[in-house]
């Protein structure tokens, strides 16, 4: 059985190179508002999604997600669009990982329906518990009472997706 949603999700890949084409506004938006469609516990839509095109901001996004993994490579791949989600403590609201989780979800799916890359970065909770991410977090206008839960680079693909790997034996069951 097959129809178009299950051909994203079966064919949607983490991309690690970007071209140097920049991302439409549209196709942003679009992807944007993919995110704002997620489920979440009670309808509570808390997640803030935060799209960063500003390359001074995502320079500084790079250092500070690298210096996190010990490294001083770029973390986000050269996209040119960097995607953060930020969600209540879990003590605000014990369903912020798994809302957040569903939006950065629908995002990737929502990018490769429309022939942009993502991949899903992680270390934003550290990143953000800095003192220097606690000052970025204030400039991108989000309520200290978030924290970071994970980001997506995005942008056009360097090349084309690769194949999918195999699939485990035993991955899902079925009892009846």
């Amino acid at each position: 059985m097959t129809n178009q949603v299950i051909e994203a999700i079966c064919s949607r890949r983490s991309i690690r190179k970007y071209s140097d084409r920049s991302v439409e506004t549209d196709k942003l938006v679009t992807v944007l508002e993919a995110g704002t469609y997620a489920p979440t516990g009670h309808n509570r839509q808390d997640p803030i999604i935060v799209a960063v095109r500003n390359s001074g901001i995502i320079k500084t996004l790079s250092r500070l997600n690298a210096g996190i993994m010990g490294t001083d490579s770029d973390p986000y791949y050269g996209a040119k669009v960097i995607i953060l989600v930020f969600v209540p403590k879990v003590e605000d609201n014990p369903n912020a990982v798994q809302d957040g989780s569903l939006v950065l979800g629908n995002m990737m799916l929502a990018a490769h329906s429309l022939g942009l890359a993502s991949c899903w970065i992680n270390r934003e909770k550290q990143m953000f518990s800095t003192p220097e991410g606690k000052l970025l977090q204030e400039r991108l206008g989000v309520d200290p009472a978030y924290e970071g839960l994970g980001a997506l680079s995005l942008g056009y693909p360097l090349k084309p997706n690769p194949k999918p790997l195999e699939r485990k034996k035993d991955y899902y069951r079925i009892i009846d």
